[in-house]
């Protein structure tokens, strides 16, 4: 709250000035316009009403909601559809426009993976377990991209780890007997 030297509320002083300075006006159209446009910004001014708040500014770089989650919601609709290189790039705005999106990042990570940029979804992973520590989900997804790049012991690992934590979980699971099925088919030259 602003007070001028004078203790009176300076809001309340600047509305009264314009109440007046609308009653001395010559055209009377204007000087209602004004007279209403005033109360109505001075609604509030009584000082018995009070200004205290307990609401306290957030920081920018802290801000939980976005206006528009529009970007995530269409890289996971073009991840569906199996357009991952469109997917990429709405996820990177998602994170762009939410740098503490743990979703968004996961997204972006799981379509480096299937565009095989192995090296981007390493970041993103990073970028996501520093966020929102490592979940199922991180873990389950890191397995499935270390299964993609061939590294199968560092898959069942991850695999091994997220069951762990969530041992009925369907993906897990079904990574799981990926794994297993690729070990029966695998090519060796002679």
């Amino acid at each position: 709250m602003s007070i001028d030297p004078t203790g009176r509320d300076i809001a309340q002083f600047a509305c009264s000035g314009v109440k007046r300075r609308a009653a001395r006006s010559a055209h009377p159209l204007l000087a209602a316009a004004l007279l209403a446009i005033s109360l109505a910004g001075c609604a509030g001014t009584d000082s018995s009403q009070g200004w205290e708040t307990t609401a306290t500014v957030q920081d920018p770089d802290d801000v939980k909601y976005y206006p528009s989650d529009e970007p995530y919601r269409l890289g996971v609709e073009q991840f569906n559809r199996g357009h991952h290189g469109l997917a990429e790039r709405y996820f990177r705005d998602a994170v762009e426009s939410a740098p503490k999106d743990v979703a968004a990042w996961i997204g972006l990570a799981a379509s480096y993976d299937r565009i095989q940029r192995f090296d981007l979804a390493d970041r993103a992973y990073s970028r996501a377990i520093a966020l929102g520590g490592e979940t199922t989900q991180i873990l389950n997804n890191r397995g499935y991209s270390y299964m993609l790049r061939g590294n199968l012991t560092a898959a069942r690992a991850q695999f091994l780890k997220s069951s762990e934590r969530d041992p009925n979980n369907p993906y897990i699971l079904n990574n799981l007997r990926l794994l297993d099925l690729s070990h029966r088919y695998i090519q060796r030259t002679p």
